[in-house]
């Protein structure tokens, strides 16, 4: 057990230090971030840390599910699960997996361009 203070790292500096040390690293010039709007997502440090790999943010409006891309993926994925038949937490995470692999790259392309954002790219 830990006995001694313990220093907070606030979310600004931790996705800092995520797009730094883990995003950057794997983006090319001209890639794009998409970004939804936490606050330490949206901070200079962070819109800098992407923009010095060469890549573009692109945020996401306040949430709403039918503009959000990622929503129409995760209601696929549930609907999906729920033809799954009784699973452990193990038959589940490997469920999921499978499942992925049935999202094609135009399907996620299809959900931005119906959610409004594709002519923004």
């Amino acid at each position: 057990m830990h006995s001694g203070p313990r220093e907070r790292i606030q979310p600004q500096q931790r996705m800092t230090s995520y797009v730094s040390q883990v995003l950057g690293p794997t983006l090319a010039r001209g890639d794009i971030v998409v970004v939804d709007n936490l606050s330490a997502h949206k901070t200079q440090d962070v819109r800098a840390a992407i923009a010095d790999t060469g890549a573009q943010c692109f945020y996401l409006p306040p949430y709403s599910p039918d503009l959000n891309p990622i929503e129409m993926a995760f209601a696929k994925l549930k609907a999906l699960l729920r033809q799954a038949p009784p699973r452990s937490v193990e038959a589940l995470w490997r469920k999921i997996g499978e499942l992925l692999d049935r999202f094609r790259p135009t399907e996620c392309a299809n959900n931005f361009n119906a959610a409004g954002y594709l002519h923004s790219f």
